[in-house]
């Protein structure tokens, strides 16, 4: 086997990667903002469960409508620049649903911001690639686990904002115009020039060229494709339980304080940063399917016990439990879903990326639905379940190279 030298990128293309996860932080820490006033706004609106989660559900809803015109506003007017303007819209529209006085309007300022924010998701992780390309080895990971320092970040900037009393709009416009300077400022750091790189850039470590053909995929690349899409999706619904259900169920169920409600998110998506931090080390040494079903294993366990024994200590580590547990799920999927044999290149990663989508669209309104015939602790069950489900589909991932 032999070693290539590194590749030691230049000081425009380490101002790209600055840029980039600049603009990752942002796009986290903008919707965390708003996640711990969802108790408020839904007590001020006066609905109940199902009507609340049919409302956040016009997020992902947005989101999902919009995620496969992304690619079209890239090709158009560059990832960089859809990156910045999505950010500024998603802010936008945050910043209306935080001081919407009906349903209807939190629901529509929700769709439109999950719009926006499908667009910036896409933009971000495409430019993030270009700089990757430049780079010659891996380093989307770190993007990833970057966000989620934003999204602990926005979190705990609104319970700081809750416990010193600061209005709702108050603080989601100081949140919106702090976040849309520091996009426009990494802007001019990002990678200029078209978004197709020449022919002899370094490609990123370990990718293999691909055939760029028409091909046919076969029973076993559909099967395989399928089962991606629902570990990639029960990642997406354990993820949603934090950030739609932690703060409202440690507050009503558990009787928490509004500023403590707040950090069961906080300690899902902090616990999922630590795991995306040391989650290449492990998939090296153990394997992707190794570290899969070990982390299915702790959030369904871990969530399990908390639902099993309610407390609010124990609530809070039964979400970071599941944070660190399915840290790894979505990039694995879509990283695997990119190497599928039997399809054009890059078909697998959009189809897993777009369709996961599905379990922020489908899970706040079934959750809620089941809260409001029994109650949220029941709802959330469907943490451990998603557990349960990557546990019984995590063979497709792969095991440990030799």
């Amino acid at each position: 086997m032999t070693v290539d030298v590194l590749h030691r990128p230049a000081l425009a293309e380490r101002r790209a990667r600055v840029a980039v996860a600049v603009l990752f932080f942002t796009n986290g820490a903008l919707f965390a903002n708003l996640l711990p006033r969802y108790p408020q706004i839904k007590a001020d609106l006066g609905i109940g469960n199902a009507a609340y989660g049919l409302a956040v559900a016009a997020f992902p809803a947005g989101a999902l409508a919009a995620g496969l015109g992304a690619g079209i506003l890239v090709r158009r007017f560059g990832s960089a620049r859809v990156a910045v303007g999505g950010t500024l819209l998603t802010g936008a529209g945050i910043l209306a649903a935080g001081l919407a006085d009906s349903v209807a309007l939190f629901a529509g300022a929700l769709f439109l911001a999950g719009a926006a924010d499908a667009f910036t998701d896409v933009a971000q992780n495409a430019h993030g690639l270009r700089v990757q390309r430049r780079y010659g080895r891996s380093i989307i990971n770190s993007f990833h686990a970057i966000w989620s320092i934003g999204a602990v970040t926005g979190g705990s900037m609104a319970a700081a904002a809750i416990a010193l009393g600061v209005s709702r709009g108050g603080h989601l416009l100081f949140s919106a115009v702090a976040f849309a300077v520091a996009a426009c400022v990494a802007l001019r750091f990002c990678l200029p020039g078209p978004e197709t790189e020449p022919e002899g850039e370094p490609e990123a470590e370990g990718r293999a060229p691909r055939e760029t053909g028409p091909t046919a995929p076969g029973p076993r690349t559909s099967y395989v494709l399928a089962a991606l899409i629902l570990i990639a999706t029960a990642g997406t619904l354990v993820e949603d339980a934090g950030s739609s259900w932690a703060t409202l169920y440690l507050s009503d169920s558990l009787h928490a304080s509004v500023a403590l409600a707040a950090s069961g998110y906080v300690a899902l998506v902090g616990a999922q940063f630590v795991g995306r931090l040391i989650g290449d080390r492990l998939v090296d040494r153990f394997g992707q399917r190794a570290v899969a079903r070990s982390g299915a294993l702790l959030a369904a366990t871990g969530m399990g016990l908390a639902l099993a024994v309610p407390t609010v200590p124990g609530t809070v580590l039964g979400f970071a439990a599941a944070g660190f547990g399915v840290a790894t799920l979505v990039p694995a999927a879509m990283h695997e879903a990119d190497e599928l044999p039997g399809l054009k290149p890059g078909s697998g990663l959009t189809i897993v990326s777009w369709l996961m989508r599905l379990g922020f669209l489908l899970s706040p309104p079934v959750v809620g639905l089941v809260a409001d015939a029994t109650s949220l602790r029941v709802g959330l069950l469907v943490v451990p379940f998603a557990g349960l489900l990557v546990l019984l589909l995590a063979g497709v991932l792969r095991p440990r190279r030799r």
